[in-house]
């Protein structure tokens, strides 16, 4: 149910922003900045640039998400041993897309007016599906190493982070997107991945198993429990 509901009230929220952008944002003091940004990029285009900003978009396309996501799904299902983590990364994946789709269906906003590197698919230009669903893929998996990995896992998590930036970046510099769109894509995959996370959390709560602790018994505070070293030096020794 909260999925649901957040589904809806998410992509009415893309929708609503959508249509201000194309109607009253690009008519006022937004829209210059958003064409000058694509405009002063394309007239620094290099060959270099040229390549590393297609690596880039390529790692953002359909067929690439889809073989990460494939490959994120099937090693949370062999790690965790179960199918909740991988059930969680098919829901932050698949309804992101879902809502971009349903979103671009409604907002129709034409791409800027600068020579495009890529192809424009037929959809709007609002908000970016390459920043969203980077957001959405390397954000998931920044979820599962963080609530599960018990070592430090910045440098792993940083990655969820400079990616999608440079997916975002790439974007602009290919002339494929105005800084609004971009700003709209990363909202959607991060809001959608809060759902999905939020969703996440209260299904594996409901279950009622408690988190394994290494070393430890019954339950005790947060979740953990009294180490057996301890309890069993009690049973021989109860005045100590």
């Amino acid at each position: 149910m909260l999925l649901i509901v957040g589904a809806v009230l998410l992509l009415g929220a893309m929708v609503g922003l959508g249509l201000l952008d194309v109607h009253l944002l690009s008519h006022g003091t937004v829209g210059p900045v958003d064409r000058s940004v694509d405009q002063t990029l394309s007239h620094h285009r290099t060959g270099w640039l040229n390549a590393v900003t297609l690596g880039a978009t390529d790692s953002a396309e359909t067929y690439s998400v889809a073989g990460a996501a494939l490959a994120l799904f099937v090693a949370a299902r062999l790690v965790f041993k179960r199918w909740r983590e991988a059930v969680f990364v098919l829901c932050a994946l698949v309804g992101e897309v879902t809502i971009f789709v349903t979103a671009t269906l409604l907002v129709h906003r034409a791409r800027p007016n600068v020579v495009g590197l890529d192809h424009a698919p037929p959809t709007s230009s609002f908000p970016s599906g390459h920043t969203a669903v980077a957001v959405a893929l390397y954000g998931a998996a920044a979820i599962l190493v963080i609530r599960y990995s018990t070592r430090p896992a910045w440098r792993r998590v940083a990655l969820a982070i400079v990616l999608p930036l440079i997916v975002a970046s790439s974007r602009l510099y290919r002339g494929m997107h105005y800084p609004t769109d971009v700003l709209g894509g990363a909202l959607l995959g991060f809001s959608w991945l809060r759902i999905s996370a939020r969703a996440d959390i209260r299904i594996g709560g409901a279950s009622g198993k408690r988190r394994a602790c290494p070393g430890y018994t019954t339950a005790h505070h947060a979740g953990c429990s009294r180490p057996r070293i301890q309890t069993a030096a009690l049973i021989v020794n109860p005045k100590k």
